[in-house]
């Protein structure tokens, strides 16, 4: 298979791992996966680059995987973005257009996005993404498409997502630096709801919860519009970690919460089996029951829901998620956490897997949470697509470039077909035939022309 413009690739670069996705669009608008390639990482500490080279090492193997798998070759990338320096806010635009007789246009909400861009942030931030929330025309409130309308005052209500400049520059040194070109940079929980979230769900109200390696993104929804977002730099590592350490701290502290909230993942059914944690270098191996392990990452779940629990409320939309929670990523793959979040917070919950957009035939791994985020990117990559179709001429005729005239004269075998390609209109009266007398002698004699 060749090099193909509608081949759009995804790349996830995570705390714990980097994947990459290949895919292109059925008939019937499914995703089809063409390659993909997933390798360890170890430059990434909480969603933000810490190595370069190590990041650029890892984007270049998983990208050869899926070269590989899918023979294709890769030279344009769409890349997620994460980490605790992501923040968000709102605002208010105005826009006070000439006259109210014209309709409003795609133009007047792209000047109304472009002056979202010359926001004034904290030193070192910059803008992300502005996301349209709803519009106002002439006081007119709740509009969600404006365009087509008649009103000379156009408001509109924007979510803004906003990073730190260096965080953003070390991505795309690290793409560039791999070969590859960044098409679009898109913030993960975005993405990721994308890809496991209904429309019936973000039209009543849902939360999306990421939970990553290194970090667990927050998206709510409401009435479709995205209304909040927040990143909180807690993740499945910390629970690695304390397993590690051993961690009698958090047995104790895991004691004391099963007596205040109950155990939803230390259950009958766990046997207090024995498991042996391998020690670091040089130190022997821990032993601990099966049973206080599960006590262990219960107390280390329960203090994650804590911050999104907190954020939920801090965005006000507590009472306004009637679809409940959806839990993503790699952390939601622990068993019961969906009853856990359930017990903690009050809202149903369930575990979001991004197999509604997939074509058949896909690899059973790619229906993990894990790749949430990848076929995320991958939808929003192909949208981008569609929209540059839409805004965007195939051709500019002003563009084509015109031809050069060739004084080059017409050569034919028979001199008929001369009076067949071009029908010279013959003069007529007095003037007429004197201009032709005359033209045929200067044509006769050139010799003697001035």
């Amino acid at each position: 298979m060749n090099s193909n413009s509608e081949i759009v690739v995804a790349l996830d670069i995570g705390t714990t791992k980097i994947c990459a996705l290949a895919a292109r669009q059925d008939q019937n608008g499914k995703i089809e996966i063409l390659g993909a390639g997933k390798v360890e990482s170890v430059g990434v500490l909480r969603g933000v680059v810490s190595n370069i080279e190590k990041t650029v090492k890892g984007i270049s193997d998983a990208i050869a995987q899926t070269e590989k798998s899918a023979n294709i070759e890769i030279g344009v990338v769409n890349v997620g973005i994460a980490g605790q320096h992501i923040k968000s806010m709102q605002h208010r635009g105005l826009l006070t257009r000439q006259t109210n007789h014209d309709e409003i246009s795609q133009e007047d909400i792209d000047q109304l996005i472009n002056d979202m861009h010359k926001l004034v942030l904290p030193p070192g931030d910059k803008i992300i993404h502005v996301i349209p929330q709803e519009y106002i025309v002439d006081n007119e409130q709740g509009i969600i498409d404006p365009i087509g309308m008649s009103g000379r005052r156009l408001e509109a209500n924007f979510h803004i997502i906003t990073g730190q400049i260096t965080a953003t520059k070390n991505i795309y040194k690290c793409v560039e630096k791999a070969n590859l070109e960044l098409a679009t940079l898109m913030l993960e929980p975005i993405a990721s709801a994308a890809a496991v979230l209904s429309q019936e769900e973000m039209e009543a109200g849902v939360a999306l919860v990421d939970i990553g390696g290194g970090t667990t993104d927050l998206a709510i929804f409401h009435e479709g519009i995205i209304r909040h977002s927040a990143v909180i730099p807690l993740g499945g590592n910390i629970i690695t970690k304390d397993i590690k350490d051993g961690c009698a701290v958090m047995v104790s502290q895991a004691e004391k919460l099963k007596v205040r909230f109950g155990c939803a993942l230390d259950s009958e059914v766990i046997e207090n089996r024995i498991i042996t944690i391998q020690g670091l270098a040089g130190r022997p191996p821990k032993e601990i029951s099966e049973r206080n392990l599960a006590r262990i990452i219960q107390a280390r779940m329960e203090e994650i829901l804590e911050h999104i629990f907190w954020e939920i409320r801090r965005s006000g939309y507590e009472k306004k998620i009637t679809g409940g929670i959806v839990l993503t990523g790699g952390g939601a793959l622990l068993r019961n956490i969906a009853n856990l979040v359930e017990f903690k917070t009050g809202h149903v919950a369930r575990i979001g897997y991004p197999t509604e957009h997939l074509a058949h035939g896909y690899e059973q791994e790619i229906s993990s949470p894990i790749y949430s985020t990848a076929v995320g990117l991958l939808l929003k990559g192909f949208e981008q697509l569609e929209k540059e179709r839409l805004y965007t001429p195939r051709y500019n005729p002003a563009s084509i470039p015109t031809p050069a005239i060739k004084d080059t004269p017409i050569t034919t075998t028979d001199p008929t077909e001369d009076e067949d390609i071009i029908q010279e209109e013959k003069p007529t009266g007095f003037f007429g035939k004197l201009f032709q007398k005359t033209k045929a002698w200067f044509e006769a004699n050139p010799e003697d022309n001035i």
